[in-house]
C-alpha cells in the first residue's frame, strides 16, 4: 500500500474529525451501546486517528487491535496514552496479503478511514465477504468521493480535477484504486450481503485560513497530474502557481468530498 507520512496524517486529522458525519457516526455508537466491553479491528490505521474520534463515545472497555504496514506509524499510535480501560495492540501486516489474519479471533467492529477509496474492486469483494462471513460490522469513514469544489475559480480547475480523479483510479498498493467510486460500491456490495447500511457526506470544508493544508492539497495534485502527463508542465505550473497565491492572499477555499458508511448484519443491532 502506498504510504504516507505522520506529518500529513497530523495535517489532515482536525479536518477529518470535523468531516465526520455524525449521524453515521452516532449510528456505530450506537450499535455498541449494550456493549460492556467492545473488540475493535483498525484497518490501515496510521497513527490511531479513528481511535482517538472513536473511542471516547464507546463502552469504557475497549481492545483495539491497529493494523497497518508503516512501522512507524504503528509506533506513533500505539505510544500513545489511552484513557483507562482502553487497550491497544499493533499489528504489523500488509492488507493486501494478509487481510483475513487481522480479521481473524473474536471481532465486534472493523473500522477505517481514507482507505477504501485507495482499494481495488477485487480487494473491497475480499473484504466484504470476509467480514460478511463473519457477520462484523464496519465503520468505513472519509472515502473521498470525487466531487472538489475550488474557490476562486481558475479556467484550468476542471482539468486538474478531471486529472487528480483520474489518478485516484490508479494503482495504490490493492491493484487499480476505486476512487471515486469506492463508497458507492461498498454500500452497494454490503446490501447485496445482507447487510443494513447508512451513509452520509463527510465533506472537508477548507477555508482561506487553513493555509498549511492548502498548500500540501494542491502540491499533492499538481504532482499527481504531473505523473499522468494529461496537461502540459506549463498549464500545470502556472495553475499551481495561481492556487498559491490566492492561499497566500487569504482568498482560497477548498471543498472535497468524501463518504462516511456503516453496515451491519441485519438483526444484530
Amino acid at each position: 500500500m502506498t504510504g504516507f507520512s505522520a506529518d500529513w496524517l497530523a495535517l489532515r486529522e482536525p479536518h477529518d474529525v470535523r468531516a465526520r458525519n455524525p449521524a453515521v457516526l452516532n449510528a456505530v455508537v450506537a450499535s455498541l451501546a449494550g456493549n460492556t466491553a467492545v473488540r475493535i479491528v483498525d484497518l490501515a490505521c496510521g497513527t490511531g486517528s479513528t481511535l482517538r474520534a472513536l473511542s471516547p463515545r464507546l463502552p469504557a472497555r475497549q481492545n483495539w487491535r491497529l493494523a497497518d504496514n508503516d512501522l512507524g506509524l504503528l509506533a506513533r499510535a500505539t505510544a500513545t496514552t489511552h484513557p483507562a480501560g482502553v487497550s491497544v495492540t499493533a499489528v504489523p501486516l500488509d492488507l493486501n496479503r494478509d487481510l483475513e489474519a487481522v480479521l481473524d479471533g473474536p471481532v465486534d467492529l472493523i473500522t477505517t478511514s481514507a482507505l477504501l477509496d485507495l482499494v481495488s474492486a477485487a480487494w473491497l469483494e475480499r473484504l466484504a465477504v470476509e467480514i460478511a462471513a463473519r457477520k462484523i460490522p464496519i465503520y468505513a469513514a472519509l472515502s473521498y468521493d470525487g466531487r472538489i469544489e475550488l474557490g476562486p475559480a481558475d479556467p484550468f480547475d476542471a482539468a486538474i480535477i478531471a486529472a487528480v480523479n483520474a489518478h485516484q483510479r490508479t494503482d495504490k498498493g490493492f491493484g487499480p484504486s476505486l476512487g471515486p467510486a469506492a463508497a458507492s460500491c461498498a454500500i452497494a456490495r454490503f446490501e447485496s450481503l445482507g447487510y443494513s447500511v447508512v451513509h452520509g457526506a463527510s465533506d472537508w470544508v477548507i477555508g482561506p485560513d487553513d493555509r498549511d493544508i492548502q498548500m500540501e492539497i494542491f502540491a499533492g495534485w499538481a504532482s499527481a497530474v504531473r505523473e499522468l502527463g494529461d496537461l502540459s508542465l506549463a498549464d500545470t505550473v502556472g495553475w499551481l502557481t495561481r492556487r498559491r497565491d490566492a492561499v497566500a492572499a487569504g482568498s482560497s477555499s477548498i471543498c472535497i468530498g468524501h463518504v462516511d458508511v456503516f453496515a451491519w448484519p441485519m438483526g444484530t443491532r
